[in-house]
């Protein structure tokens, strides 16, 4: 058992925050914090994603849609599909969940086992 402490948590910051808590083969899980008014530079990732909403309130933004997400709200996100998250009107923060880990379908990835 591992305990993640302060995942989720809002990290006060003038431009995005990522941290990640949690790196072993199948998934990967992290932070991303987003200050009220900022902008997500995000690009598409190579693993499908879970966002958990832990504070704030956003849109998250796809080429198909748009959803405004607030506390304890779910979206998942496939593999390669352009996002972000915009209309940010609150400081903002997602438990973020990778699957299989963060880059690890990426050429060179960087995960090995914990």
């Amino acid at each position: 058992m591992e305990i993640l402490t302060r995942a989720g948590h809002y990290v006060a910051t003038s431009d995005t925050h990522w941290a990640e808590h949690l790196a072993v083969p199948d998934l990967s899980c992290g932070t991303y914090s987003l200050p009220a008014g900022g902008t997500d530079p995000q690009s598409p990732h190579t693993e499908d994603e879970i966002y958990v909403v832990t504070r704030g309130r956003a849109t998250l933004w796809t080429p198909d849609g748009s959803a405004e997400l607030g506390p304890g709200d779910v979206a998942f996100v496939p593999a390669g599909e352009q996002h972000r998250f915009v209309d940010i009107v609150e400081d903002f923060a997602v438990l973020v969940v990778f699957g299989p880990a963060e880059n690890s379908r990426a050429e060179g990835g960087r995960v090995t086992p914990a």
